[in-house]
């Protein structure tokens, strides 16, 4: 059968790829690609098509809300069983890209866990995702190094290192480089099928396994696929169904209403779920797009005490608890910084405050995006989680209504917070289109998810001609002299001499049409991919 897969199969690459990896895309690794993408890539391009279906509906007013299908699964009494020994405290997470330096640095940070991720902070040429899948092969080895010829610096793993998650481009994200039957493979399909091919025996050989975050998801049936992808992988390699462990980001507006059918659909590998706040919001924004009663504040005063955030995080633990899994807390973006004490403390303030609520919630761990706040974070949990995880937290008495996870918070918006969508989207979109997908800007490690908020929200307020905090409407000339003089700042930044060098052209432009843009475009990746 396997030899058939290949010889009754078309498989091509894209013109411009160079390198075909061959040490990873054996025959064999294609073979099991291409028996995923035959059996799951049509029932994905299916619930993407169910997406479109309920943002029409969205469109109309047809707000969301819990389903009624599902009430039962929401109201019986069950518990998910088997989380692994060496997930059972997650207390800090670190995440970042699958470049090589990052892998070591991060599994070198001191954190319990390390989100290796292929989606929003990678951005997905085909060097950056087979690359990764072969960092994450010598670091599950422990033969992974790396050279710094700028800094002359060795790098190499230490002896204690963290465990490994790998989170996979969403299921809206094609592998444009690979085609089977002339049908471009999902990235998801590739991302997952790469790693547990090359990894699995590995991994079990030190007693864990592979596992992953699950990434945007909309509906309890995305949940039962991917159930099903990880069922097939495992009958497939010959290893017991429930090896493969599995976290979904809850980082969509609707899937907060759906968490315990999620639970249930991957209750073989689930094993916790996370607040993905910035893909939060930015899901928010998008499925609101149309309502002019549904417009929120400046990024920076969405913060997780407003009470839609509020509400979604309480429900989480509450959920996850009640069925035996962690709940995880979101990211702490900020970036030491080195040269000023004081900006650096009134940052790392931030960071403690937000942490500190998170495990007084009852909440089971949290994310950072820089090794220098894995002790912050550790600290804070260590003070106030002394056992491994916070399961026994039950949050019984919270009642979550669906009103409460979609109300609007107070906030005004205001010129600087539109001038500062403007430069994070355009030099987020720079970085992105040279091939870095998470990026240092202001002091913050921004990602794909960060820019989705910048250009969404610049879109929504030119729709609605919102009022600023100082009277004035947002027209379109206004927008233009902001662009304008947002643009001329960072000109002057990098110089006029080494503009050339970057993509800021590209940049802005593809920043300025999907802010003018009459259609809305669902994913600013989608747009810029054929660009890299």
């Amino acid at each position: 059968m396997e030899e058939a897969l290949l010889t009754n199969t078309k498989l091509q690459f894209a013109k411009e790829v160079e390198n075909y990896y061959p040490e990873l895309l054996t025959d064999r690794a294609l073979e099991f690609l291409i028996a995923l993408h035959q059996k799951f890539n049509r029932s994905r391009l299916q619930l993407l098509e169910e997406r479109t279906k309920r943002q029409v509906q969205f469109d109309l007013g047809v707000f969301p809300d819990f389903p009624q299908e599902t009430e039962q699964t929401r109201t019986a009494n069950w518990k998910v069983k088997g989380i692994p020994e060496d997930l059972q405290d997650r207390r800090v997470e670190i995440t970042g890209p699958v470049d090589r330096k990052m892998v070591i640095n991060a599994l070198n940070s001191g954190a319990k866990t390390f989100m290796a991720d292929f989606e929003d902070s990678n951005a997905p040429s085909w060097y950056n995702c087979m690359q990764g899948q072969q960092n994450l092969i010598d670091a599950n080895k422990r033969t992974i190094t790396y050279h710094d010829s700028r800094k002359g610096k060795d790098y190499k793993l230490n002896d204690e290192v963290a465990v490994l998650l790998v989170r996979p481009r969403g299921l809206h994200l094609n592998e444009r480089h690979l085609l089977i039957n002339g049908e471009e493979a999902s990235g998801s399909l590739v991302d997952f099928g790469l790693y547990v091919f090359h990894n699995t025996e590995t991994l079990r050989s030190r007693k864990s396994a592979p596992y992953f975050y699950l990434p945007k998801l909309e509906h309890y049936l995305e949940a039962r696929w991917w159930n099903e992808v990880m069922t097939f992988a495992e009958e497939y390699v010959g290893i017991p169904v429930g090896t493969y462990k599995a976290t979904v980001l809850i980082e969509t507006i609707t899937a907060s209403f759906q968490l315990d059918e999620i639970i249930y659909e991957l209750k073989n590998h689930i094993v916790g779920l996370n607040c993905g706040r910035w893909d939060y919001i930015f899901s928010y924004i998008k499925k609101f797009k149309n309502h002019s009663e549904y417009i929120l504040p400046d990024r920076d005063q969405v913060t997780m005490t407003v009470p839609f955030m509020d509400a979604y995080s309480k429900l989480v633990i509450q959920r996850c608890h009640k069925r035996g899994i962690h709940a995880m807390g979101g990211m702490a973006a900020q970036i030491p910084i080195n040269n000023n004490p004081v900006a650096n403390e009134k940052a790392l303030e931030k960071v403690r405050l937000d942490k500190e609520r998170e495990v007084k919630n009852g909440h089971d761990g949290t994310w950072v995006a820089h090794p220098g706040l894995v002790k912050i974070a550790k600290d804070i949990f260590d003070k106030y989680m002394p056992q491994p995880n916070q399961l026994d937290k039950l949050r019984e008495d919270d009642r979550i209504t669906a009103a409460d996870l979609i109300t609007v918070p107070s906030g005004t918006v205001t010129e600087n917070g539109i001038r500062k969508n403007i430069s994070v989207g355009i030099m987020y979109l720079e970085s992105w289109l040279r091939g870095n997908g998470c990026v240092a800007i202001n002091n913050l490690m921004e990602d794909a998810a960060t820019a989705e908020i910048s250009r969404t929200q610049i879109w929504q307020w030119l729709k609605f001609n919102v009022r600023l905090d100082d009277g004035r409407k947002l027209s379109d000339e206004l927008y233009r002299s902001l662009l304008d003089e947002e643009i001329a700042k960072i000109r002057h930044l990098v110089g006029e001499g080494n503009i050339h060098n970057t993509k800021f052209d590209e940049a802005t432009a593809l920043f300025d049409k999907l802010v003018r843009t009459n259609e809305f475009e669902e994913f600013l990746t989608t747009k810029a991919y054929r660009e890299i």
